[in-house]
């Protein structure tokens, strides 16, 4: 391969995993069937331990998504979270609480939302459950024992899927707030095995929303890794 054929194509995957970000505000129109398709087929491309793919997905549109919209808001409402995977504020070290509070503080003023003013943050979270308007929802399960080595295949399988939006040119928002009303998302999907890891929110970004121009920086390479001779 030539050298300037190989910088082409070394830059062209630095534009599509640099050029993918959480999209928080979305136009109502839909992703056509056969892009729908076409993504997450290729999205099962992704690698799993001994090529098990663990994963399991549903996705919703139209009525199907404004009912589960609908529920998830009511679970919300009633305080009737079921998680799967276990959460705390505590499993965040230091520099990832520092790091959040950075994400949030730009958040919430690209949003007008003052640091202090808890009800309307709250008032955002519930709505988030609307998928920010997204058009489409996508629901990663994770099949069999559910335990952190599964899990992580799932992993691959979003983050693959998401850099397959981003070259189909739609817009995504994994949101972790989703995975906590597991039993309501069951319950309306008709779901009956696997573990709920995240919900994605996808379709088309509202590009004049100025939640959308938030960014988001990443740590240094050597804060991260760590390289041995």
């Amino acid at each position: 391969m030539s050298e300037s054929i190989s910088n082409e194509l070394s830059g062209s995957a630095e534009k599509l995993i640099r050029g993918r970000h959480a999209t928080r505000a979305f136009r109502p129109e839909a992703v056509p069937e056969d892009t729908m398709r076409a993504l997450f087929s290729l999205a099962g491309a992704a690698p799993s331990n001994s090529n098990a793919q663990p994963w399991r997905v549903e996705v919703v549109s139209g009525a199907a998504r404004e009912r589960l919209a609908d529920a998830l808001q009511a679970a919300h409402a009633e305080k009737r979270t079921s998680v799967d995977f276990p959460y705390s504020e505590e499993m965040y070290s230091p520099v990832h609480q520092a790091r959040r509070a950075a994400f949030a503080a730009e958040l919430y003023g690209a949003l007008g939302i003052g640091r202090d003013d808890h009800t309307a943050r709250a008032a955002y979270d519930a709505e988030s459950l609307r998928f920010y308007g997204a058009p489409h929802a996508a629901f990663l399960f994770v099949n069999g024992d559910g335990g952190a080595r599964l899990a992580a295949d799932v992993g691959a399988y979003m983050q693959t899927l998401l850099l397959a939006m981003t070259a189909y040119g739609v817009d995504s928002c994994p949101q972790g707030l989703l995975s906590f009303y597991a039993d309501t998302v069951r319950a309306e999907l008709g779901v009956t095995e696997g573990k709920l890891l995240v919900g994605i929110s996808f379709g088309y970004a509202d590009e004049a929303a100025p939640v959308n121009r938030v960014t988001t920086g990443r740590a240094a390479l050597a804060a991260t890794t760590a390289f041995h001779d």
